[in-house]
């Protein structure tokens, strides 16, 4: 009997334990509140998404706002954004994401957080809106590309650097010889064709004149203050108050149920957080600025 009784009391603990995690992955039962970060299994709901960092590699971001956009469950979207800009394709294809949720229906709003500049504000300017603190530093419309010139330090330890090439232009940037006027110009014609594109964007975005976003789309710096005045952000406030305006633009009940990032569990990322180690496969990529790396819209 005793050993019948163990048996059923091992099953009730494991079940109400994977109940547990089931209700813990779900984003705890039955709770409400977008401040508190409550949100229900069911029902309509609020999702967050969040950019954090130089933006390299977004496949996940994107099937993320995938995901949100196909789920019925899903009535708007919030992606906070804490990143000084990144590499030009990649943004583009987070600002299509955005745009292609917005297209389904689902209303999306950007909050800035602490740096929301250059990349991370071309992002923004696909929401519907944009909430940003008064403190959050943003804008740097512009792109940049630096490339070294080590011609003379080679020259004095006695390295020489041979190139065979076809193709006039195929040594652009070349770290061993200083660059010619013909090499600058088509590299100048290429920085203003994608900050144009970045214009553009923020004109189409922002629904205003795009000589008047030429005016401030000189590499500055913005508070969130001063975006306001400019008519780059919609409104100050934080995370809290985005949420709520995405529920109101969804005609959701404020504060509404919200559903946040999953973060995947990792010993390995913890282990080397704890140990200041740098990510896999870090130490083998080039270390930024260099040339034969895409356009930066960095900060």
């Amino acid at each position: 009997m005793s050993r019948r009784l163990t048996v059923l009391t091992a099953t009730l603990l494991v079940f109400v334990g994977v109940l547990g995690l089931f209700m813990l992955a779900g984003g705890s039962w039955g709770r409400r509140g977008g401040g508190e970060g409550g949100g229900s299994l069911f029902g309509p709901k609020v999702a967050i998404v969040e950019l954090e960092g130089l933006i390299a590699e977004t496949d996940d971001l994107v099937r993320e706002l995938r995901q949100h956009r196909e789920n019925p469950s899903v009535k708007a979207v919030v992606i906070r954004i804490n990143s000084p800009g990144g590499v030009v394709g990649p943004t583009q294809e987070v600002y299509d994401a955005i745009r292609r949720v917005r297209e389904a229906g689902k209303p999306v709003v950007a909050s800035l957080g602490a740096v929301a500049a250059s990349g991370g504000y071309y992002i923004a300017v696909g929401a519907d809106q944009i909430y940003a603190n008064p403190g959050s530093l943003t804008g740097s419309i512009g792109v940049i590309m630096q490339l070294a010139n080590l011609d003379s330090l080679m020259k004095k330890v006695g390295v020489e650097y041979v190139v065979i090439k076809a193709g006039a232009f195929k040594d652009i940037g070349n770290i061993a010889r200083p660059m010619t006027p013909e090499e600058r110009r088509v590299l100048q014609t290429l920085l203003d064709d994608v900050h144009g594109q970045f214009i553009d964007a923020v004109a189409k975005g922002r629904k205003l004149p795009r000589e008047q976003v030429v005016q401030f789309a000189d590499g500055r710096v913005f508070s969130g203050t001063q975006a306001l005045a400019l008519k780059m952000v919609d409104a100050l406030g934080g995370l809290e108050d985005a949420i709520n305006a995405a529920a109101k633009l969804a005609k959701l009940p404020t504060p509404p149920s919200v559903e946040r990032p999953r973060r995947k569990f990792s010993f390995l990322d913890l282990l080397r957080n704890e140990l200041g180690l740098p990510a896999p496969g870090s130490l083998l990529r080039p270390a930024l600025p260099v040339f034969k790396t895409p356009l930066y819209l960095m900060d």
